[in-house]
């Protein structure tokens, strides 16, 4: 092994797995284009670096002044809970998304409200010229005085409009369109965006410029570029929403200077992007009468309860094997309810029909505690019966049919009887946290089956027992 890695001539540059010869596609960690010449016949040897005195000596960490490091508010509210309290000075966010779902408009938005404030913030633009970035900012009213624009692409051009102008705030939209003539290839490969963002990180670190840098995205949502952009950076926000809806999700997936949990709902409009500190009206459908099939529940968002509503319709198939479909819910989550429902719930025909499921208002439920919410919709679907009104349900579904408790179930009470109703079902055991919000009630079962018998009455062809706690006054059947 050792006499192949002496011989190798190439090298990955996002996991260093060398080779003989060229290949377009790294054979460890599978990207492509990121394969570079190491020096052929050269041995790879381990270097050698001689100590040096430091600059500054190290100091107790007590000693240490850490205001510099304060976040500063952005003014757009929802941005800063998804930021940890605004943008660090020195701080490097790195906003990826698709195309169209307000990444540009967000970032002029803040670099707008920056200048505002009695800051200076510069907005580069590699995508868009100087004209037509003055017409959204009308648009959006984002207008200021201390709000500087340039059009480049030239990353030598870039870095001398930030040394000459020393913003407080600056915003490159986008990475990927920024090309540095020390560097061969078009602008956006592997090695010109590892230059460019290297080059205008150090910059900022430097200077103490905080910086937001827009990036893209490939089409499996990932953001694209080499791995090291999101090492490099400090912050990686993620944009997600349906391009046929208005709200916009803002989460952190990478945060050094706050929790990554956290989420920001938006309105894109017309006049631009607004935060909703509120959303949680928006993912439940107001009827006058209850609709088989539905059934709501409440998720976290980081610290942030939301009310969500989960639709399913199931049908006879029409192909050989049945359809699963799903828009806002995991795929794998959906086919463990249907196993669970037709092995422990005794609904064998539900895993031979055709089944969709989704969310309403395009957010997206990720995590188990939506279980329970899902298979309750699913066979009040298949019975054709609907679930009591104003009642929410959470809870985690196991391979066994039971139900497993989940974390924050009192801020999930609290803002499901805020926005009014009135009725839940958790599992068995989860009220040890705290009593139920005043005018709410709660009912605790054990499994899935004893779930179905209390809400819709049977599960399958077994008939509803007698309520087993006195103390709980049953919902009313539909």
């Amino acid at each position: 092994m050792s006499s192949n890695r002496a011989r190798a001539g190439y090298r990955c540059a996002e996991c260093g797995w060398s080779s003989v010869k060229w290949v377009g596609r790294c054979g460890e960690c599978q990207a492509w284009g990121t394969v570079e010449e190491a020096g052929a016949g050269r041995a790879v040897a381990a270097a050698r670096t001689a100590s040096l005195a430091p600059v500054s000596p190290a100091r107790p960490i007590g000693q240490i002044d850490a205001e510099p490091a304060r976040a500063r508010s952005t003014g757009v509210g929802e941005f800063d809970r998804v930021l940890g309290g605004g943008l660090v000075p020195g701080g490097v966010v790195l906003m990826a998304g698709e195309p169209g779902i307000g990444k540009s408009t967000l970032a002029l938005d803040v670099a707008a409200r920056a200048a505002r404030t009695g800051g200076s913030a510069l907005y580069v633009s590699g995508e868009e010229s100087a004209a037509q970035v003055r017409l959204r900012a009308e648009r959006t009213g984002s207008v200021a005085d201390r709000l500087l624009l340039a059009a480049e692409t030239d990353l030598a051009t870039v870095l001398g409009h930030l040394e000459t102008t020393q913003p407080d705030l600056l915003v490159v939209d986008s990475v990927q369109t920024i090309a540095s003539a020390e560097v061969d290839g078009a602008a956006g490969n592997v090695s010109q965006v590892r230059e460019v963002a290297g080059a205008l990180i150090r910059a900022a670190k430097m200077n103490g410029t905080a910086m937001i840098l827009v990036g893209h995205v490939t089409k499996d949502g990932s953001v694209a570029g080499p791995r090291v952009l999101e090492h490099l950076v400090d912050v990686v926000v993620q944009f997600e929403g349906e391009r046929h809806s208005r709200l916009r999700l803002v989460r952190a997936v990478k945060n050094r200077f706050g929790p990554t949990d956290e989420v920001g709902c938006f309105d894109l409009g017309d006049g631009g992007i607004v935060g909703l500190p509120d959303p949680s009206g928006l993912f439940v459908t107001s009827r006058d009468r209850a609709v088989p099939g539905t059934c709501v529940t409440v998720t976290l968002e980081g610290r942030r309860p939301l009310v969500t509503e989960v639709q399913a319709l199931v049908t006879p198939t029409g192909a050989g094997s049945p359809r699963r479909t799903t828009s806002g819910l995991d795929s794998s989550r959906l086919a463990m309810v249907l196993a669970v429902l037709t092995r422990r719930a005794g609904l064998p025909q539900v895993i031979g029909q055709d089944c969709y499921a989704s969310t309403v208002g395009g957010v997206r439920l990720v995590e188990p505690a939506a279980d329970l919410a899902l298979a309750l919709a699913i066979a009040g679907a298949h019975l054709d019966q609907p679930l009591p009104q104003a009642m929410i349900a959470v809870g985690e579904v196991g391979l066994a049919g039971d139900l497993r408790p989940v974390a924050g179930l009192p801020r999930r009470l609290a803002e499901a009887a805020r926005i009014g109703f009135t009725r839940a079902v958790v599992p068995a055991g989860s009220l040890t946290e705290g009593r139920p919000p005043e005018g709410m009630r709660v009912k605790e079962v054990s499994s899935l089956v004893e779930a179905l018998q209390y809400l819709i009455g049977r599960s399958g062809d077994t008939p509803p027992p007698a309520p087993s706690d006195p103390t709980v006054v049953p919902l009313p059947r539909q």
